[in-house]
This record gives structure tokens, C-alpha cells and sequence, in this order.
């Protein structure tokens, strides 16, 4: 196939234009640039190697497909099992080819932040947290967790976790925004029904083909005792730390280390990511301005709705997907609303 969205000979020949640029003087001097090229020239080689997997999985159905019509019966649960493979491939594929923003392969850093509500925005927060943590063990992602705040009695004030795995940042900029449970509360002695919100923010996490200048001048770092959920101190010295970005007011904290200063490098990292996602954010708002657009994110206006009662149904209100069974998207099964964001906004771009 060439042509289109996907043309061989042309992701070669960018290919062959990266691989000379590692031939050139002093290019493993800068590790930024040659960070990004060998990162950019691995993607591309493991773009087409899918493709010629997919093409020789292909010819092998055409193959079966051949054997079944003949009437050699024995082959058709070989075929069927063939053609569930090969079309999760190819849609995985499709999905894959969406992911070409600049930091779509990155690790992603995720932030979850109960709304009003007390103890039910508290408890739907961790309801999310849970959500996230099924789908990355499904996808073979690792978490780690980078701070912690639990609520006064039940579930989560606020979390912020790393996502480590390959296009994770890709995959999980799709959740970015207000999360809206409707839902019978269990801890309302009246069982009366609920409305709680909670805010998922997601970033790139910046590595080393990222920069990011901070003028240390404009840090405030605080240490302060880390502590874990039910008060209990993680230790007994102030390794916890917390960072003050002066000019914009960003702050960012990390207590899951025993060590002060790998607390300290972790919010470091957190604070690029932050820094670097405002930027983001403004090239996307002067886009939208440019293109008269108008969107924002607010308590009014979520991206998508949790109904427990007096239906059951999860609802994206940015492309109108709804999904009946949502003890199946509790558990993790978001992959439907991740692709038809990525479709979507492939199509608004």
C-alpha cells in the first residue's frame, strides 16, 4: 500500500533522512537532538514493521480463506481465530497512526481532584483512580503513584500518578476534563441521588527530548513530613517536598520517596510537565481562536457522565458515545471512548 495516510516508501525515506542525520559531527554531543531523532526514527521502523506483520497475516487468511471454500472443514476454527486476531491488529494499527502529536509517545502524568461534595466527590475520585489503574493493567502500563492527598474520611482529596508505558500520554489526553457521577449515594442514610464531579488533568511527562528552562529564582521549595493514608508517616524526617512556581502560582508536591532529593527531582519533573502542558494549552487556544472556536473546561460543563441511577450508562458529551454496561468502564474497558476521541478530534483538527 502507498499513498494516503500510510506511504512506505515515503516513512522509509524519512527513515534514511533520520539515519544520516546520526552520521553528522558532534550529534551525539547534543542529547536533546539525538534523543528526538533516534526516538522519532525507532517510531517510525516500528510503524512499518506492523504494517508488513499486518500485510503477511493478511496473505496467511487469504490462504485459509482459500482452504474453507475448497471444503477442508478442519480449517475453520484456525480461520476464525485468524480473522479475531488480525482485525484487533488492524484496529489497534488504525489507532496507532492517530497518535502523531509531539508528545503522544511520551509516559503520561495524571492528576485526579474531587470536587464539592465532601465524601461523595472524594469517593467518585477514587472510584476514577480505580478506573485508570484497571486500564493500565489491561494495557500492561505501570503506575506510579507521585502524591497523595486522601479524603477526611473516605476516598481521595487528590492524586497524581505517572503512567509508564509505550503512547500512554497518547492514549490518556482523552480523559483530560470534568468527570460527573449521577448515582444514589451510599452514604446518605435518605438514599437520595447524587451528582459529584471530579477533575482529571493529564500531562506529558517531559523526558529527555523535552526542554523545559526554569530560572531557579522563581522556585519556592518547601520540605515538610510526608504522610500516607490513615495519618500514618510515611518516616519521620521531612522528605516531602514542595514546589512554588513564583510567576504562574503552580504548585507541585511529592512525598512518596523516602529520599528528600529523588522527592525533590520527581516535583521537579511534575512542574516541567505542568509548565510544559500550559504551553500546550495556549497553542491550542489561539487555534481555536483562529478557527472561532470556543470551548471551557468547567464544573458546568463535563466531558463525560457516570449514571448509576435511575439508568445505567456512561456518556461522552464531547462526540455523543454512550455505553450501556458501566460496570465494564469501572473496570477499566475505556478503549471505546479513547478511539472515538482520537477519531474526533482527527476529524475537528
Amino acid at each position: 500500500m502507498s499513498g494516503g495516510h500510510f506511504d512506505i516508501p515515503k516513512r522509509q525515506k524519512k527513515i534514511e533522512n533520520l539515519e544520516e542525520k546520526t552520521k553528522e559531527e558532534n550529534f551525539w554531543g547534543d542529547k536533546k537532538k539525538s534523543s528526538a531523532v533516534i526516538k522519532e526514527m525507532n517510531q517510525e521502523k516500528e510503524i512499518i514493521a506492523t504494517f508488513l506483520h499486518i500485510e503477511n497475516e493478511i496473505s496467511e487468511e487469504e490462504v485459509l480463506i482459500e482452504f474453507v471454500d475448497s471444503g477442508e472443514e478442519e480449517f475453520v476454527s484456525e480461520l476464525n481465530e485468524k480473522h479475531k486476531y488480525l482485525k484487533k491488529v488492524v484496529e489497534d494499527f488504525d489507532i496507532d497512526l492517530l497518535l502523531d502529536g509531539e508528545y503522544d509517545s511520551n509516559n503520561a502524568i495524571v492528576t485526579i481532584h474531587s470536587g464539592a461534595g465532601g465524601t461523595e466527590a472524594c469517593d467518585w475520585a477514587e472510584m476514577l483512580y480505580r478506573m485508570y489503574a484497571r486500564w493500565c493493567n489491561l494495557k500492561k502500563y505501570k503506575i506510579k503513584e507521585l502524591d497523595f492527598m486522601p479524603g477526611d474520611s473516605v476516598g481521595i482529596k487528590s492524586i497524581t500518578f505517572l503512567v509508564e508505558g509505550k503512547r500512554s500520554y497518547g492514549y490518556l489526553k482523552s480523559e483530560k476534563g470534568v468527570h460527573r457521577l449521577v448515582r444514589i449515594s451510599p452514604f446518605d442514610a435518605n438514599k437520595k441521588r447524587h451528582t459529584s464531579f471530579a477533575s482529571v488533568e493529564v500531562m506529558p511527562e517531559v523526558d529527555e527530548t523535552v526542554e523545559v528552562t526554569i530560572d531557579q529564582n522563581d522556585l519556592k521549595i518547601d520540605t515538610y513530613r510526608a504522610s500516607g493514608a490513615g495519618g500514618q508517616h510515611v518516616n519521620m524526617t521531612d522528605s516531602a517536598v514542595r514546589i512554588t512556581h513564583l510567576p504562574t502560582g503552580i504548585v507541585v508536591t511529592c512525598q512518596k520517596e523516602r529520599s528528600q532529593l529523588v522527592n525533590r527531582e520527581t516535583a521537579m519533573k511534575f512542574l516541567k510537565s505542568k509548565l510544559l502542558d500550559i504551553e500546550m494549552e495556549k497553542k491550542e487556544a489561539r487555534l481555536k481562536e483562529i478557527q472561532g472556536e470556543q470551548s471551557e473546561i468547567g464544573w458546568g460543563n463535563q466531558i463525560r457522565s457516570y449514571v448509576f441511577q435511575p439508568y445505567t450508562m456512561v456518556k461522552d458529551h464531547r462526540f455523543s458515545k454512550e455505553i450501556g454496561n458501566i460496570k465494564a468502564v469501572m473496570d477499566g474497558e475505556i478503549d471505546e471512548f479513547i478511539n472515538s476521541f482520537l477519531r474526533w478530534k482527527k476529524e475537528n483538527q
